[in-house]
């Protein structure tokens, strides 16, 4: 059934119930990591949100924060195909996509090409240290993420799915590094901080995986469910003045955009485009049924606003000097943009084009 004011559609019984064992999963899968990964419920929940939304994660983080073990872990509850790839100066696009070779046909004598394929057919994949291989072999993963396929030799292989990029990023030890143009960090829909963690969880940390303990950790969901629920989640209805919040939060970032707050136009040298947006509305889906709930509200996209945005609001070099981060901008404009509007209700030229 379509709502004519907003175009959605509204959920039936089915997938209310297919939401609420959603939520129960997510409860389950964190139960599951807690075994393996002390603490990060911040940065589990976000790759959730990330998953469920069919979207890509660029986690940013020092080493020895588990990285590799959380997204390895998520995989096995998730019950999907895990590759790492370590990026490196010398790493090929060959050697995240596959190549052809030649080979004999022994009962014919003939010689054909057969396409060997790379880590990137893996359901999950983790770019370790993206940033530390040449702008060729980057594209080449930037492309499979967007296209979901790859091309070689004229012929398309289509990938896997559900297909999740997680790529790393290590913030110390520049030299050397080829740093992600922004047009290509937009593609992901989250940029993760992955922080120290604190005194008691360091703790257990420390008392745990220096004991001689062999942890197991079940299967939560399949990669068939997940791709139901990836659809489901995609038709939670989102009221009329959350994606007007949403849109308004974008449009300040932007600083020839009239009404710009003036410590944007400050502080910001680029800001968010439409996707931006959209990926607001998708984490903000997404965050809601994970919380139990069939709808979106302005605080779900709160919650997402700062790992869609951070990345795509570049920051200038007064802000810079001085200390400001574009966290710093998207803390204040999420404290100073309304909730809702006078103008918040949907135009009579969208009414009638949803037959309004």
């Amino acid at each position: 059934m379509n709502d004519t004011k907003t175009g959605q559609t509204e959920l039936s019984n089915d997938d209310i119930a297919a939401l609420e064992k959603l939520s129960k999963a997510y409860q389950a899968v964190g139960r599951e990591l807690s075994k393996v990964i002390v603490g990060q419920e911040e940065v589990i929940e976000q790759l959730m949100i990330a998953i469920f939304a069919r979207g890509h994660c660029l986690l940013e983080g020092v080493p020895g924060l588990a990285k590799t073990l959380m997204v390895s872990t998520l995989a096995k509850t998730l019950n999907l195909d895990f590759a790492r790839i370590q990026f490196t100066p010398d790493l090929m696009p060959s050697d995240i996509v596959g190549t052809e070779v030649i080979q004999e046909d022994r009962a014919s004598g003939k010689r054909e090409f057969k396409f060997l394929k790379g880590p990137v057919f893996s359901n999950v994949i983790l770019a370790d240290e993206i940033n530390r291989t040449p702008p060729k072999t980057q594209a080449a993963l930037l492309e499979a993420m967007q296209e979901k396929q790859v091309t070689i030799g004229g012929q398309r292989h289509g990938l896997p799915a559900p297909f999740f990029v997680l790529a790393t990023q290590n913030p110390i030890e520049q030299e050397g590094t080829y740093t992600l143009p922004e047009a290509q960090q937009d593609r992901f829909m989250f940029k993760v901080f992955v922080k120290y963690p604190s005194y008691e969880e360091e703790f257990r940390i420390a008392e745990t995986t220096t004991a001689d303990i062999d942890i197991d950790v079940d299967e939560v969901l399949t990669g068939e469910e997940i791709l139901r629920l990836q659809q489901l989640v995609r038709r939670v209805p989102v009221p009329a003045h959350v994606i007007h919040f949403a849109l308004r939060l974008v449009r300040a970032t932007r600083v020839l955009e009239e009404g710009c707050p003036e410590f944007v136009k400050d502080s910001i040298s680029w800001g968010a485009g439409p996707r931006g947006v959209q990926n607001l509305l998708l984490g903000g889906k997404a965050r809601a049924v994970l919380e139990g709930k069939t709808f979106v509200s302005t605080e779900d996209i709160k919650a997402v606003a700062r790992p869609v945005l951070r990345h795509r609001v570049i920051t200038n070099f007064s802000a810079e000097s001085t200390g400001i981060t574009s966290d710093d901008v998207i803390n204040r404009l999420l404290e100073e943009i309304p909730e809702r509007s006078d103008q918040d209700e949907i135009s009579p030229e969208l009414k009638s084009a949803f037959g309004g």
